[in-house]
C-alpha cells in the first residue's frame, strides 16, 4: 500500500472515530463539532484533548455548546487562521523577491545602457569618417532597442506581479475578517469585541463622549435547544443576530459574547438612547415567528432580555460589561422579555472588583 493510500485510510479511520464520539457525547453534528472531535481522535493536539476531557467530566459526559465553541475558537480557529496567514505571507515574500529581482535586472540594464552611451560619447569626441559614424549610430540604435525590449519585459512582469500581490492582499484581508467573525452568526467574535471595547473605553475617557453597552440574552434558550435540537438552536441564534445587526449603526459593534449571549458597543450614545436601541432589538426579535426549516413547523416566537449600561469616568471595560450584565440579570429575574438599564434600579457595584 502506498503512503497516499495509507494516509487516506488513517484519515477515514479518524473520521469514523470522530463520528462515534460525536454521537456519544454530542453536542451536535455540525462541522465545528466534527472538527473538534476529529482533532481529538487524531491525538495530535494534547491541549485540545485535555480541554475535551475536562468538559466531559464537568458536564456529565456531554460536550456542551459553550464548551464546543470555546474549544473550537481558542484551539482550532486561531491555528487555522495562523496557517492561512503564514501561507499568504510566504506568497507575499516570494512576490517581493520577484520584484527585487526585476529591480536588479532593470538597474543592470540601465547601467549597461549608460556605459554604452559613455563609450559612444567618447568615440564621438574624436575625428571620425562617415563609416565610423555609422558604426556608432548603429551601436546606439541596437543598445536602445535592447533596453526598450528589456523594459517592456519588466513592465509586463511587474503588471503580473501587481495582480498577484493584489490577490494575496485580498486573501489576507479575508483571513483577517474571518479571524474577527463568529462563524455561526457572522457578528463580531469575542476577541474582536474585547479589542473594540477597550478602544471605545479609552476613547470615551479621553474625549468625554458618551459610551453605552448592551448585553442581550435569549430567554429560555436551553429549554428551546433541548426540545428542538441544536440545529434549530443555531437557527435561533442567527435570527437574533440578524435582528441585532438590523437595529444598530455601522459605527456600532455587535458581537456574539458566548453561547446565547450577545453584546453591543454603542459609541457616542447616551444611556437613554441605548435603551431605545435595546427596545428596538427586543421588539424586532419578538415580532419574528420561528419556523423549523426541516418540517415547516411553527415553533412560536422568541424573546430576549437586555441589560443596558453607560460609561462612567474611571470605568474599565470589564466594569462596564459587568454593570450591563447585572442589568441583564435583573431583566431575567423580573420576568424576562424586557430591557433594564442601570437607572431602573439601585445597582450596587461595590462588590465588583
Amino acid at each position: 500500500m502506498s503512503v497516499t493510500s495509507s494516509d487516506k485510510e488513517l484519515s477515514l479511520k479518524r473520521a469514523d472515530e470522530a463520528y462515534a464520539l460525536m454521537r456519544k457525547h454530542g453536542p451536535s453534528g455540525d462541522p465545528r463539532a466534527f472538527e473538534v472531535w476529529y482533532a481529538h481522535a487524531s491525538g495530535q493536539n494534547q491541549a485540545l484533548s485535555k480541554a475535551v476531557a475536562e468538559a466531559l467530566s464537568k458536564d456529565g459526559g456531554v460536550l456542551s455548546d459553550d464548551a464546543l465553541d470555546h474549544i473550537h475558537d481558542n484551539m482550532l480557529a486561531t491555528s487555522r487562521f495562523a496557517m492561512h496567514a503564514e501561507k499568504t505571507s510566504l506568497g507575499i515574500l516570494s512576490e517581493i523577491d520577484t520584484v527585487m529581482e526585476m529591480i536588479d535586472l532593470a538597474l543592470g540594464s540601465s547601467n549597461q545602457y549608460q556605459q554604452s552611451l559613455e563609450s559612444m560619447t567618447t568615440d564621438l569626441d574624436g575625428f571620425m569618417d562617415k563609416q565610423r559614424l555609422r558604426e556608432v549610430v548603429g551601436r546606439l540604435v541596437a543598445a536602445t532597442k535592447e533596453t526598450v525590449a528589456t523594459n517592456r519585459t519588466l513592465e509586463a512582469r511587474l503588471q503580473e506581479t501587481k495582480g498577484e500581490i493584489q490577490d494575496l492582499r485580498e486573501t489576507l484581508e479575508s483571513i483577517r475578517t474571518e479571524s474577527l467573525t463568529d462563524p455561526l452568526t457572522t457578528l463580531a467574535n469575542r476577541k474582536h469585541l474585547d479589542n473594540m471595547l477597550l478602544s471605545a473605553v479609552d476613547h470615551a475617557a479621553l474625549s468625554g463622549e458618551p459610551l453605552s453597552v448592551l448585553m442581550v440574552d435569549v430567554d429560555r434558550f436551553k429549554s428551546f435547544n433541548d426540545t428542538w435540537g441544536h440545529l434549530t438552536g443555531d437557527q435561533v441564534l442567527r435570527l437574533v443576530a440578524m435582528s441585532i445587526k438590523g437595529a444598530v449603526r455601522p459605527t456600532d459593534t455587535a458581537a456574539r459574547f458566548g453561547g446565547e449571549e450577545f453584546a453591543v458597543i454603542l459609541p457616542a450614545t447616551q444611556l437613554k438612547s441605548a435603551v431605545m436601541v435595546a427596545e428596538r432589538i427586543r421588539q424586532t426579535v419578538m415580532s419574528r415567528e420561528l419556523v423549523k426549516r426541516s418540517s415547516g413547523e411553527a415553533l412560536g416566537r422568541l424573546t430576549v432580555s437586555i441589560g443596558c449600561a453607560s460609561y462612567t469616568r474611571g470605568d474599565t471595560a470589564a466594569l462596564l460589561v459587568e454593570r450591563a450584565d447585572r442589568c441583564l440579570i435583573e431583566a431575567k429575574r423580573t420576568g424576562r422579555n424586557k430591557s433594564v438599564s442601570e437607572t431602573d434600579f439601585n445597582l450596587d457595584m461595590s462588590d465588583v472588583a
